[in-house]
């Protein structure tokens, strides 16, 4: 059984494509990008890798998970230059227990990155 997941403070999808999607214990959730709910992009690379992030944990809050319950994470980068400011930036957020993660560069639309995920639902609450 699907369940399909929307965090109403995250930017809606530009396509048609669910935010998330919760299969059994699991949630899968669509590509972030480094915008906000209203739109804006953040001018520095590092913001945009915090606001994708941000994104990417409203997305999974409201699929009843969290950054603790990530299994498996895919970074885009569009210049290998960024690696380093995303390492930062990632650690911050999702170092503590760091999940597997594939992170590789790609020409992406108009944003410098995107992320996706999968993560256990919360069940020890």
């Amino acid at each position: 059984m699907k369940r399909i997941s929307a965090a109403p403070d995250a930017p809606a999808p530009v396509g048609p494509y669910s935010q998330a999607v919760v299969s059994g214990n699991l949630v899968f959730t669509a590509g972030q990008i480094p915008t906000d709910s209203s739109g804006r992009q953040p001018e520095d690379f590092e913001s945009q890798v915090r606001q994708t992030l941000l994104n990417l944990e409203a997305n999974l809050r409201a699929a009843g998970s969290d950054f603790d319950h990530v299994i498996k994470v895919n970074g885009y980068l569009t210049d290998t230059s960024q690696l380093e400011t995303f390492n930062r930036v990632y650690a911050e957020l999702l170092g503590h227990a760091p999940p597997a993660r594939t992170t590789v560069c790609v020409a992406l639309w108009g944003v410098a990155l995107e992320i996706d995920c999968i993560a256990e639902l919360v069940t020890d609450k």
